[in-house]
């Protein structure tokens, strides 16, 4: 049976607590259409190609983790951003995203989802102030070779992640962060961290892992954040009822 679309995204905001965190997008509700949803797609990013694949579908609403309206992006609404509004607001498709909120969520949040998926155990926050951002550090279950952990990721990603250090380097304690979220190379080996997994990774991260003798894994922006959405559709799914879909838009990246 159909739920109010009112009603879904009221279920998602209690569950994320959203007005917890200084964001660089709105959360939640982002483009309202029909009033109802029975069928729920979910996706890392809103691309175009997402659009039309949740229409294909028969989505009613589409649950993303990167949607629209990013600060200090251009306000005008031309070109590519007109294309894709004029997609949800021409087939009543609604868009729903959430951020930070489901980055940092410690049941169907990116990184609770990753940490879950590398069998991590004794897992907490990267950051002892929630202000100062989001990730998780925790233990291996047994001591791995840098380049065996690098093995699990491709395996369980697709792809090859970049690894900045020795392969043969034993890692017992393990941060992360999905994501672009190499900036927190420092919390990770502040942390008392051996390794440290993101997504993304910049020219002065290879240097910083050098030179503080931490091995950095990057195991792609769009690799990394598929885990949220799946879990948080699962859960509104179960709750209420819905179909639901996972639509993998790949992005190497």
């Amino acid at each position: 049976m159909p739920v109010a679309l009112v009603d879904l995204v009221a279920a998602m905001d209690e569950l994320l607590e959203p007005g917890r965190f200084r964001d660089y997008c709105p959360n939640g509700l982002q483009v309202g259409g029909r009033a109802t949803v029975a069928r729920l797609a979910c996706a890392v990013t809103a691309n175009q190609s997402v659009l039309d694949d949740a229409l294909a579908w028969g989505a009613d609403a589409l649950l993303v983790h990167h949607g629209y309206f990013w600060r200090g992006e251009d306000p005008r609404v031309v070109g590519m951003k007109q294309r894709r509004l004029a997609t949800l607001l021409g087939s009543g498709l609604s868009l729903i995203a959430y951020h930070l909120p489901l980055d940092a969520h410690p049941a169907v949040g990116n990184n609770a989802e990753l940490g879950r998926r590398l069998a991590m155990v004794d897992v907490e926050p990267l950051h002892r102030d929630p202000a100062d951002g989001v990730g998780a550090i925790g233990n291996l279950p047994e001591p791995l070779t840098a380049a065996s952990l690098a093995e699990r990721l491709t395996a369980l990603t697709g792809r090859e992640p970049l690894h900045i250090g020795d392969g043969a380097a034993l890692l017992r304690r393990v941060a992360w962060c999905t994501g672009a979220a190499q900036g927190y190379i420092d919390a990770a080996v502040a942390a008392g961290a051996d390794a440290y997994i993101t997504g993304e990774v910049s020219e002065p991260t290879v240097h910083s892992a050098r030179e503080q003798g931490i091995q950095f894994f990057a195991a792609g922006h769009h690799a990394t954040e598929r885990y949220g959405v799946q879990a948080l559709g699962e859960v509104m799914a179960g709750r209420f009822g819905l179909e639901l879909t996972f639509l993998d838009c790949d992005n190497p990246v």
